[in-house]
């Protein structure tokens, strides 16, 4: 891959860690491109992504940032003002506009059963004070997580879970970078922890080139090459775009 070509950073969403990459970093390691995959905090939508934007200063070159569910909403905030990102990939994500609260927009949707799966838990903020986070139930988690997926699979998911704090779901996001950025969406048709219905609405909201993946909301785990292909197309596209055209002699 030529220098010029944008470093991908996969960041991930609620109740996982980047090793849900995995597949798509093996795919994306293979044709020559530089990947970065960081741990997402998962403690609220400013926290989040203040820290996903120090990561995307840190990263030399253009970025190619591709998020998955929540982390969608992540990325949304953190490259709005991060001057190398040069496309946004949301994969089976949230995109909000302005003042929108995940919360909320979940309420509305018919394809998600992921509220009824919560469990509550706490824990402690700086000064001492307990905080509310969630995980989901392990006996709910592959109906609502992770269908696809064998018994097994989704069962080592549950017991390794990342609980994600209140916040992420009560927080207004800011301005969003899609308004000003190029985007890809992957909408997994079977999802029913962002919901379906939801994440299309916000990929058509914000312009982004849709590919429907039939798979459930952890499509970059089970169908790792239909992620790959999305990110790949963004890639060659943005290439494209950064191509000088040179006139006829």
């Amino acid at each position: 891959m030529p220098e010029s070509t944008p470093t991908v950073v996969l960041v991930h969403g609620a109740f996982a860690d980047a090793s849900s990459w995995n597949g798509v970093i093996e795919r994306l390691q293979a044709e020559g491109i530089r990947v970065v995959a960081p741990a997402n905090p998962l403690r609220g939508i400013s926290i989040d992504s203040a820290y996903i934007a120090g990561v995307l200063a840190e990263t030399p070159g253009p970025v190619l940032v591709v998020g998955h569910s929540y982390g969608g909403a992540v990325i949304t905030n953190a490259a709005t003002h991060a001057d190398n990102v040069v496309g946004l990939v949301f994969v089976a994500a949230f995109a909000p506009d302005e003042g929108e609260v995940l919360g909320e927009v979940e309420a509305g949707s018919k394809d998600s059963v992921l509220s009824s799966a919560l469990v509550p838990g706490h824990y402690p903020l700086p000064g001492g004070e307990p905080a509310v986070e969630f995980a989901i139930d392990p006996a709910q988690f592959q109906d609502a997580f992770a269908a696809d997926l064998s018994a097994g699979e989704a069962a080592l998911m549950a017991a390794t879970q990342r609980p994600v704090a209140e916040l992420a779901f009560s927080e207004p996001t800011g301005t969003p970078a899609w308004k000003h950025r190029r985007s890809w969406a992957v909408v997994a048709t079977g999802d029913k922890a962002a919901g379906a219905d939801v994440v299309r609405s916000m990929a058509e909201r914000a312009g982004a080139a849709i590919t429907d993946v039939e798979a459930s909301h952890v499509v970059m785990i089970s169908q790792p090459q239909a992620v790959t292909d999305v990110v790949l197309e963004a890639l060659a596209a943005i290439a494209n775009e950064a191509t000088p055209v040179v006139a006829p002699s």
